[in-house]
């Protein structure tokens, strides 16, 4: 009697757990060419789905079980951080047609990927992806290096139809925000010591003003602060999701 007790609660963790792991918020985006649908893994991690393509976002395997997942079209890095670039998610997800884009130092650790640069811009099945700058300014680490330094990592722009998203990667509020212009959604992260401040996020939200602006990466930080940093901004309109 006692082993199937045993037996019947760990199947119900199991079960709950599974459960879990294929319950995630989601979205809708209208565009041109049909709707964009953006799911929330949670911290960096998403998955976009446009016209049949996946595309998945840092994927992290602490947040998903990802052999219950879609297979991936294409595999987007950021930087080469382990809560962004996990190789065992990569290899779950990947199949000999996936496009694996990512970046330069990432690409020691991995091989096939396409590999883009700050300021690099190319068409990947469909979807046009620019790679932007995505580094630190004024947060650093003990001995005075950036958490992230300029020129490694890359925040991205793709463009679905006549939609722009913007997915920053580990960034500051940096000067080349300024020339970011008609960005449809943008994911901004907001988490000390690593990225910006809510206030940092709702300066770079004012530099190029998106007409959706989700905070993600943001830990513990306090989100209803950016919310209310951006109250008066009746173009950028916040949603907070679960991407803690």
């Amino acid at each position: 009697m006692f082993k199937l007790i045993l037996l019947l609660v760990l199947f119900g963790y199991i079960a709950g757990f599974t459960n879990a792991q294929t319950h995630f918020e989601t979205d809708n985006i209208t565009t041109s060419s049909g709707d964009l649908k953006i799911t929330f893994i949670g911290h960096a991690t998403l998955i976009f789905t446009f016209n049949g393509k996946v595309i998945h976002v840092d994927p992290d395997g602490e947040l998903a079980d990802y052999s219950i997942l879609p297979k991936a079209d294409i595999i987007l890095i950021t930087h080469e951080h382990s809560d962004h670039f996990d190789l065992s998610a990569i290899k779950i997800l990947r199949t000999n047609q996936t496009k694996l884009v990512l970046t330069e130092t990432c690409a020691k650790k991995i091989s096939g990927g396409i590999v883009m640069k700050n300021g690099n811009v190319q068409i990947i099945q469909g979807v046009k992806f620019e790679a932007i700058p995505a580094y630190n300014i004024i947060h650093r680490r003990d001995n005075g290096q950036p958490f992230h330094p300029k020129d490694v990592g890359n925040g991205y722009i793709l463009t679905f139809g006549d939609k722009r998203v913007y997915v920053a990667g580990d960034t500051e509020n940096i000067p080349e925000m300024k020339t970011l212009q008609g960005i449809d959604v943008a994911f901004l992260p907001m988490n000390l010591p690593y990225t910006m401040t809510p206030e940092m996020v709702a300066d770079a939200a004012k530099l190029f003003r998106p007409k959706i602006l989700y905070p993600y990466h943001y830990g513990d930080t306090n989100t209803s602060k950016l919310v209310e940093l951006l109250k008066d901004e009746q173009d950028i309109e916040v949603r907070i999701r679960k991407m803690s």
